[in-house]
C-alpha cells in the first residue's frame, strides 16, 4: 500500500514539473514600429543555434525567444546592430550570422560548393568525351568494330 502511494506521489510530481517546464513566456511590452521593424530585419540576419538551417525571426524554437529578448534588450539599451551581432559573435561564434564573413576559418564554406560544382563538371565532361570515342565499352557493347583476327577467331568457334 506504501508503495503504491510512492508511485502515485512520483507521478503526480513528474506530471506538475512537465506542465510547468511548458509554461508560455511572458508577452514583451510594446515599442515603436521603427524599433520593431530594425529587430526583424537584425533577426533576419542572425541564424537560430537550434534550428540552424532558419534565421532568428523564423525560428520557434525557445532559445530563439530568448535571443530576440536579448536582442530587443540590447536594442533597446542604445545599442547599434553593428553592437548587438558583435556582441552575439563574440558570445556564440561566426555561427550565429547567417550570412558568416569570408575569413581563413569560413573560406571553404564559400568557395567549396563552387569547387565541387567545378570538379563535377570537369569529370561529367570526361565520361562523356570518352563514351563519345567508344573507349568506354566492354565486350559485347555494340560500338566497335571487330578487328580482322577476332572475326576469325569467332568463324572457328562457330564451325566447331
Amino acid at each position: 500500500m506504501m508503495t503504491a502511494l510512492r508511485i502515485f506521489a512520483f507521478v503526480g510530481a513528474v506530471l506538475t514539473s512537465i506542465a510547468f517546464a511548458q509554461a508560455p513566456s511572458q508577452p514583451l511590452p510594446p515599442i515603436s514600429p521603427e524599433l520593431e521593424q530594425r529587430l526583424k530585419v537584425l533577426e533576419t540576419e542572425l541564424r537560430c543555434l537550434v534550428c540552424q538551417n532558419q534565421t532568428l525571426a523564423d525560428s520557434p524554437a525557445g532559445l530563439a525567444d530568448d535571443l530576440r529578448r536579448e536582442i530587443r534588450g540590447l536594442a533597446l539599451a542604445g545599442k547599434t546592430n553593428a553592437e548587438i551581432k558583435d556582441f552575439l559573435q563574440t558570445r556564440y561564434g561566426d555561427f550565429i550570422l547567417y550570412r558568416p564573413p569570408v575569413k581563413s576559418s569560413t573560406w571553404l564554406l564559400w568557395v567549396g560548393p563552387f569547387a565541387l560544382l567545378l570538379v563535377g563538371g570537369v569529370v561529367f565532361m570526361l565520361v562523356v568525351r570518352r563514351r563519345g570515342r567508344g573507349g568506354d565499352e566492354g565486350p559485347g557493347g555494340g560500338g566497335s568494330v571487330p578487328a580482322p583476327h577476332d572475326a576469325e577467331r569467332v568463324r572457328k568457334l562457330l564451325d566447331e
